[in-house]
């Protein structure tokens, strides 16, 4: 067992105490610390000291070292550490995302280096070949929005609002996938009075409308006014987990983190593409190609844990086979903690481990 030495991500959205609270990160100078990376990406590889006293990077502890470290199964499937670990501390709304599939990642990260498009310019949307499932495990009360609404829900919803643009009515008159596409891409490319109009539509409604999805509505207008994105509660759903509950992620799925902590394990990979509430870059045309409008009700978005015959443990076992996650519960002065494990799901070779407060 070795300790990994972690980068801290300081985006905007970050929250400046969650991770000197839970895990004792210093952070003197009050910045965001948005997330903490664990894995060997090559945006920010965790780091390992030798027996010798020398600090290296565990990607190229791996590289070396591929069927030892990894087991031969996952080196000759994947030629990496196929998944990265992350603790994400969201204290504002972070971007509306999609990550494309496997085939699509690999096609456009071919394609925009070809092109001669920068690893680190404003309009890459590849940033390596690899899809991005995901798994997320609140810490904290967790607020998200994953996956589009059933069509009679969204229906339902657009109702109080159905003149704020022409691809809403289009849509409630006969709501199906393609009509869906359509008013997703016509909201988004609104510019100037037709989305100053029917953005003051949509705020006019919120003051006749009650619960959810229109809190979630007023809460990221807080943040984000003027952006597009504010009508994404009413089409996708949203998801409050508890601390201890899980969640899944698919390719091609729209999805927003909104607030809270959470343990987020993911395939090896750093590709975005952004739907909103955000003021870097949409690629529209490319965004809409990677979406799957299909509806997905909120009753299935959770991802239930399979208990053990040890009441101490339980894994939430996924259909991909790039990583499983499995939580022990340990008892201490009448208090439990939970330390989640992320394996990889061919052969466990390299694991993720809490334990007082540190990562191994």
């Amino acid at each position: 067992m070795q300790k990994l030495i972690n980068s801290v991500q300081n985006y905007a959205w970050g929250s400046k105490t969650a991770l000197t609270e839970l895990y004792g990160i210093a952070n003197p100078q009050q910045q965001p610390q948005a997330e903490l990376w664990m894995g060997a990406h090559p945006k920010s590889s965790s780091r390992i000291t030798t027996a010798n006293g020398e600090t290296v990077s565990l990607r190229d502890v791996i590289e070396n070292n591929k069927t030892a470290l990894l087991g031969e199964a996952v080196a000759n499937r994947f030629g990496e550490l196929p998944f990265l670990f992350k603790v994400l501390c969201a204290a504002q709304p972070l971007s509306i995302q999609v990550h494309p599939n496997k085939r699509n990642s690999e096609i456009g990260f071919a394609k925009e280096n070809a092109a001669g498009i920068p690893m680190d310019a404003a309009e890459r949307n590849y940033k390596d070949p690899n899809h991005k499932p995901e798994l997320v495990f609140a810490l904290t009360p967790f607020l998200a929005m994953n996956a589009f609404r059933e069509f009679s829900d969204i229906v339902s919803l657009l109702q109080p609002i159905a003149g704020a643009h022409s691809a809403i009515a289009h849509f409630l008159q006969a709501p199906n996938a393609e009509r869906l596409s359509q008013l997703f891409a016509s909201l988004l490319n609104m510019q100037g009075e037709e989305k100053s109009r029917a953005l003051a539509v949509l705020k006019a409604a919120l003051n006749s409308q009650q619960g959810e999805p229109w809190q979630t509505i007023r809460v990221i207008s807080e943040y984000y006014p003027d952006d597009s994105g504010l009508f994404s509660p009413l089409l996708l759903n949203v998801v409050k987990l508890n601390p201890g509950e899980a969640m899944f992620l698919f390719a091609e799925t729209p999805h927003a983190y909104l607030q809270g902590v959470a343990l987020e394990v993911m395939a090896n990979s750093d590709n975005v593409l952004r739907a909103g509430l955000t003021p870097k870059y949409i690629d529209i045309p490319e965004l809409v190609a990677n979406v799957k409008f299909e509806p997905k009700p909120a009753s299935e978005l959770l991802t239930a844990p399979v208990k053990s015959a040890r009441s101490w443990t339980s894994q939430f076992r996924l259909t991909i086979l790039l990583f499983h996650c499995t939580t022990w519960r340990f008892r201490r002065r009448a208090s439990a903690n939970t330390a989640p494990r992320f394996c990889s799901a061919l052969r466990v070779r390299r694991c993720y481990v809490k334990m007082n407060s540190v990562w191994y």
